[in-house]
């Protein structure tokens, strides 16, 4: 890695952690990177309360299922909706403070719900509050640090900090089972608060909003990285960025192919993989432990998928998951029985290694056509994804009442995965352009 030997002048951020460049060995753009990663993995535990708590919940408060389940529906559309609101506000005033008072909110919403006593408490405090904590911390920012920082090895940063909310989640799950049924709920969510609260410190020393801010390179260029213009408002931006993306082709062939990616991720396979495995005799401590498998082997995937990105065409790698996972799918009836056979590790293999690998393409994509106004254009992607789990975790459990088993489910969805190949096939190379074009682009916006 390249020793860091600018000189810097003028700013106090540059003062302060420069005034002697020699002493830094690696590029900052690293030192981003690993807070980057903490904070993602800080704000991952809440993803694991929900599981968890439903039936302590239940039984102290006698809330539903499906009250629970309303919570954590709101919590999920908001994750998606609030990633490109955040990264225009990191645009506007900076990626410090937002992830502060992102991580704040988590700890907030975490640590206020052991005094709740109302449905709707759960909902304004895990559906809201934790909701746009958490989407603030999501994809959108993922898509700022790797395009802000990082010149070369962009893929695989990517892969890496995607792969943190995976990560977070299997080191907190089994924390978060063993507190909550040894003492309960209550102490479970104030770990996860703590957790918040512990990363804020890290954010406030070591996190900056460019490489320029330090008078660095992005790691990788050989020159400063030009200041973007000052946004005059961060919602009026993400309006913005949804409009540029909206009247070009390449955004709609991307924001449908990711659509159908959270339809097979999170709404499909994560919410109804454990009903579906019972349907054909299989144990919940079986179908669940080949659930956290997938878990530990998207971490893997997300990082391999980051380093191809940096060497492979990224509408290639997307075509291959798409197709891949399209079959896989079509294949799942048949490989479920009473007991985890061989042929279902292979599909629990694949579909792990598959999970997100489309992510680290899927934002190179965005940066080639979109320039510096990726991150808020990724961050309407990214909500595409979560409004398509939305629709499956619903559409899915419909089609398990109308049939009485998900065959059909598996097989639509299937289907959509060939759908989300050609879509990302149609990505002609011919479309993607240079930043400046849709700068100026963005310049003639009334």
């Amino acid at each position: 890695m390249p020793l860091v030997r600018t000189p810097v002048v003028g700013n106090s951020d540059r003062v302060t952690l420069a005034a002697n460049p020699t002493r830094f060995r690696i590029h900052w753009a690293w030192v981003v990177a690993a807070v980057s990663f903490v904070a993602i993995l800080g704000a991952a535990g809440f993803r694991s309360i929900p599981g968890v708590m439903m039936n302590p919940l239940h039984d102290e408060f006698g809330w539903s299922h499906g009250t629970v389940g309303l919570a954590m529906s709101v919590n999920m559309m908001l994750y998606g909706l609030t990633a490109p609101f955040a990264a225009a506000l990191m645009d506007r005033f900076g990626v410090r403070p937002v992830l502060t008072v992102s991580l704040l909110l988590i700890a907030t919403g975490s640590a206020c719900s052991i005094a709740m006593t109302a449905s709707w408490q759960l909902v304004l405090l895990w559906g809201v509050l934790v909701g746009i904590g958490t989407g603030s911390i999501s994809m959108g920012f993922v898509a700022t640090i790797a395009t802000r920082w990082f010149d070369q090895r962009r893929g695989l940063v990517t892969g890496v900090l995607t792969a943190a909310s995976a990560t977070g989640q299997l080191l907190f799950l089994p924390v978060v089972a063993a507190v909550t049924t040894q003492h309960g709920w209550r102490w479970a969510s104030m770990i996860v608060a703590a957790a918040s609260l512990a990363v804020v410190p890290l954010v406030a020393l070591f996190m900056r909003n460019r490489p320029a801010d330090l008078g660095l390179a992005p790691y990788g260029a050989t020159a400063l990285a030009p200041g973007a213009p000052v946004p005059a408002g961060g919602f009026s931006a993400a309006f913005d960025g949804l409009r540029i993306g909206a009247r070009t082709r390449v955004f709609w062939l991307l924001a449908g192919s990711f659509a159908i990616c959270g339809m097979t991720t999170n709404g499909l396979i994560a919410t109804h993989f454990i009903p579906a495995a019972n349907d054909h005799g299989m144990p919940t401590t079986v179908a669940a432990g080949l659930l956290a498998t997938i878990g530990i082997l998207d971490v893997v995937g997300t990082v391999f998928s980051g380093w191809l990105t940096d060497r492979v065409d990224p509408r290639l790698l997307l075509l291959i998951y798409y197709v891949g996972r399209g079959l896989s799918l079509l294949l799942l009836p048949s490989l479920l029985s009473r007991r985890a056979e061989p042929s279902t590790w292979v599909f629990v293999i694949f579909y792990g290694l598959d999970w997100v690998a489309t992510v680290p393409p899927t934002i190179v994509l965005c940066r080639e056509y979109f320039g510096d106004r990726s991150p808020v254009v990724f961050g309407w992607v990214f909500a595409s994804h979560q409004v398509g789990a939305a629709i499956a975790a619903a559409g899915a459990g419909w089609l398990r009442d109308l049939n009485g088993n998900y065959d059909l489910a598996f097989q639509l969805a299937a289907g959509l995965c060939m759908v989300a190949a050609a879509l990302c096939l149609s990505i002609r190379k011919a479309q993607v352009t240079r930043p400046e074009s849709i700068q100026a682009d963005s310049s003639a916006l009334p």
